[in-house]
């Protein structure tokens, strides 16, 4: 069995974009492993920074958003969530301005819980989620023309509710609402 410390990284030949779209590029790379194995077809999806916000009220409510989500044709439960834009300095000014736009909620004290990656194999972004505790509604929501979300509170039970019954089918936000949950032994 190898050593973590002998596992190297493999060298990128070379690199060819295939589609550059503003929500979909994808790139074909060629690779040489240590062992100096040609790998000729290795594809990446390259996305943006994303963010998540685990948000919760000053009187204890989870605050989800509901929306329809197309390439599974269901409409669910989530956290709010974006990506980083170019205006935003860091992927927590990103989270609270998702949070605001999305929710019109704001304030509260925020801590990055966890950066997980939807799949390193093939996808070069990382996601960020926030813990954002005694946010309140300060404003209406400003959504973009293709968002159609509704603001919806839970309460703790109802939230693991949820997630026990599998209602939320987004991993990297049902994996850190899991994780919130057993670190703050709220069951």
């Amino acid at each position: 069995m190898k050593k973590q410390q002998d596992i190297q990284p493999w060298e990128t030949v070379s690199s060819e974009y295939l589609i550059q779209r503003p929500w979909l590029t994808a790139r074909r790379d060629v690779l040489r492993m240590p062992n100096g194995t040609l790998v000729p077809e290795y594809y990446v999806l390259e996305y943006p920074t994303w963010v998540n916000i685990i948000a919760i009220t000053p009187d204890e409510k989870f605050l989800l958003v509901r929306q329809y989500r197309h390439a599974l044709g269901i409409i669910e439960y989530e956290l709010c969530a974006g990506t980083m834009d170019a205006s935003d300095s860091s992927p927590l000014d990103a989270a609270k301005r998702e949070l605001l736009e999305e929710t019109g909620y704001a304030g509260g004290e925020w801590t990055e819980l966890t950066a997980l990656s939807a799949n390193p194999t093939s996808m070069n972004n990382l996601n960020h989620t926030f813990l954002a505790k005694g946010v309140e509604k300060v404003a209406t929501q400003h959504l973009d023309e293709t968002e159609d979300i509704s603001v919806h509170l839970f309460t703790k039970d109802e939230l693991i509710n949820l997630l026990r019954r599998d209602e939320m089918k987004q991993s990297l936000m049902v994996a850190p609402l899991w994780r919130y949950i057993a670190e703050n032994h709220l069951i």
